[in-house]
């Protein structure tokens, strides 16, 4: 299966992907994406490890802040699955619902970890999306490049506010107070040879 779109989509057919696949509904049409990749899974959990030991309570940071890796977001029509997204605290006005497999709260921040398979998607279809749902600030992660785009939305869209490589330490809107070890995100380029060599292994 390749990536699609399915006109008129619906929440049910989100349940009908194949396992591996991560279903959106952007502007009515569904849209399927391969899962991460393990040096996208690796940046964007470690992108959570690092603004949560700083920044969420339960990780004995400020407390100002929750996180959550890939949360189901429904927002209006829409429904979009960011790798990572943040709310501020003070707009979490009662503990999340555990039994509620999704959230209807736009977040805060949202994070995407770009892939060849799904740059345009997060580029051209969920960057306006996220616009139009009331989220302030989108970083973009590209784990084969490692650069960091921080984005904040203004009246026309958004407004790329900088772009960091290598082994930077960012400090970036909303995120100011809490300095970002870029190289933390990235696997090792040994790690890398390893993975490379056991999935050109599987049959």
């Amino acid at each position: 299966m390749t990536e699609g779109i399915i006109h008129l989509a619906n929440h049910s057919m989100l349940q009908a992907l194949p396992a591996g696949w991560v279903g959106e509904i952007l502007d009515e049409e569904l849209v399927a994406s391969p899962r991460l990749t393990p040096a996208q899974t690796r940046a964007a959990f470690m992108l959570g490890v690092e603004l949560g030991e700083q920044l969420d309570r339960r990780r004995g940071g400020s407390g100002r802040w929750c996180f959550l890796r890939a949360p189901e977001l429904r927002l209006g029509p829409d429904v979009l699955v960011p790798d990572v997204a943040g709310w501020r605290r003070d707009r979490v006005s009662s503990p999340l619902d555990p039994d509620v497999p999704f959230l209807t709260l736009a977040p805060d921040w949202v994070c995407e970890v770009l892939a060849p398979s799904t740059v345009a998607l997060d580029r051209t279809r969920k960057l306006p999306l996220y616009a139009r749902q009331g989220v302030s600030h989108v970083w973009l992660v590209d784990p084969a490049a490692r650069t960091l785009e921080t984005y904040q939305r203004v009246k026309r869209g958004w407004l790329l506010t900088g772009c960091y490589d290598s082994d930077a330490l960012v400090r970036a809107e909303p995120f100011t107070s809490a300095p970002v070890e870029l190289e933390s995100l990235w696997l090792p380029e040994s790690s890398l040879a390893n993975v490379s060599a056991m999935l050109s292994a599987v049959p």
